[in-house]
């Protein structure tokens, strides 16, 4: 592939990631402040039936953010003090935190160089008594099928919560998991802040909206027509304002038309611009079943890349440094090559839906340049 001269990067590529309007938000934001609930109210209401019509799903419960989702989950089935969650090393901090903060000790695994995702017999390797949840990444939107192994796990008592904070609108697995979204400034679909979970079951649920509500079993509109309320158990303060699903339905409300249409348009531009470049492999996100998040290549001598791209003013970025050698898990590390081999190579392109192919080719060929310009 020639290497042609690329001037000063568009606009649309100086940001890794970057929120997507489409307008109306705004308008919607402002309704929901005149009409004065700015806690959980008729908004969020509406986007938890939308979210559960979306996504074929019986209910889903609204939260503020995902890593309150995943907490709320992982608490929800028995994580706690003494017992471990295998999850992987490679993800944001936003995974750990809660397995922490519940007095639980992450069990953290390698993920397959090529999805950076885990695999079934991966999971199975690192079972343990202690064992009280699996937690898989469905790292850059791929979904990730572990209904192989659910059965033997259900069996032994250890529950499966998904951490789906980059994949909605991914296809959905066969897995039977409780499934966490995250709805933040940059994913496919924004609320500004908030997330959601998929509860397995009815009885789930319900005790996951007590939970979000601080162990309170009544709902607000009914504790203001009453002297008193119950706190049946353990919970925090966990609800989605109804500004934010005010945000969050207009986004749903486009997601098929538009967000996820120019996601997987970019993606597959990538594919195609970067499969003519020697010694960069792409993340394989399984486009077929997959709204990407990003997208991710892996290249030897990563750092100097990096740091000429940034240098040229284009947002390429990192996602993530391992937890596993993290110093504040540091109690919980072991030797994870795979893992700490693609930290050294990972590499975070520009991707959001402002971009269009063209831009996506544009960055490509920086990429090339930024190779060509690296020592040997």
């Amino acid at each position: 592939m020639p290497i042609p001269n690329t001037d000063a990067p568009p606009a649309s590529v100086r940001h890794n990631a970057r929120p997507y309007l489409h307008g109306p938000e705004t308008a919607a934001m402002a309704r929901a402040v005149e009409a004065g609930q700015y806690g959980h109210g008729p908004q969020a209401d509406l986007f938890e039936r939308e979210l559960a019509d979306y996504l074929g799903a019986p209910d889903v419960v609204a939260v503020s953010s995902a890593t309150v989702g995943i907490h709320l989950a992982l608490q929800a089935c028995g994580v706690g003090p003494g017992t471990e969650v295998i999850v992987p090393s490679q993800t944001f901090a936003a995974t750990i935190q809660p397995i922490v903060a519940l007095g639980a000790a992450p069990r953290f695994i390698d993920h397959a160089p090529n999805s950076l995702c885990v695999e079934p017999t991966t999971v199975l390797e690192a079972i343990t008594p202690a064992t009280q949840a699996v937690l898989p990444v469905l790292y850059g939107g791929r979904p990730v099928d572990l209904s192989g192994i659910a059965p033997g796990l259900r069996r032994r008592g250890i529950h499966i919560i998904e951490d789906a904070a980059q994949a909605f609108g991914s296809r959905r697995s066969m897995t039977p998991a409780t499934t966490v979204y995250s709805f933040g400034p940059i994913k496919q679909v924004t609320a500004l802040v908030g997330g959601a979970i998929v509860p397995r079951t009815g009885e789930e649920a319900e005790n996951l909206r007590r939970m979000r509500s601080l162990g309170i079993t009544s709902s607000q509109a009914d504790r203001i027509r009453t002297t008193s309320y119950t706190v049946q158990g353990p919970g925090l303060r966990g609800t989605i304002p109804d500004v934010n699903a005010a945000v969050g339905r207009i986004q749903l409300a486009r997601f098929d038309e538009i967000v996820a249409p120019r996601r997987i348009a970019l993606w597959n531009a990538y594919a195609q611009a970067l499969s003519d470049i020697p010694g960069v492999a792409l993340v394989d996100v399984g486009i077929e079943h997959a709204v990407p998040f990003n997208c991710v290549v892996r290249i030897p001598g990563r750092d100097r890349v990096h740091r000429i791209m940034r240098d040229r003013g284009i947002g390429v970025g990192v996602h993530y440094p391992p937890n596993h050698l993290q110093p504040g898990f540091a109690s919980w590390t072991r030797s994870l090559p795979v893992t700490e081999r693609a930290a050294e190579e990972i590499l975070s392109l520009p991707f959001h839906p402002a971009m269009t192919p063209d831009d996506a080719r544009w960055s490509a060929t920086a990429l090339l340049q930024a190779l060509a310009d690296r020592p040997r």
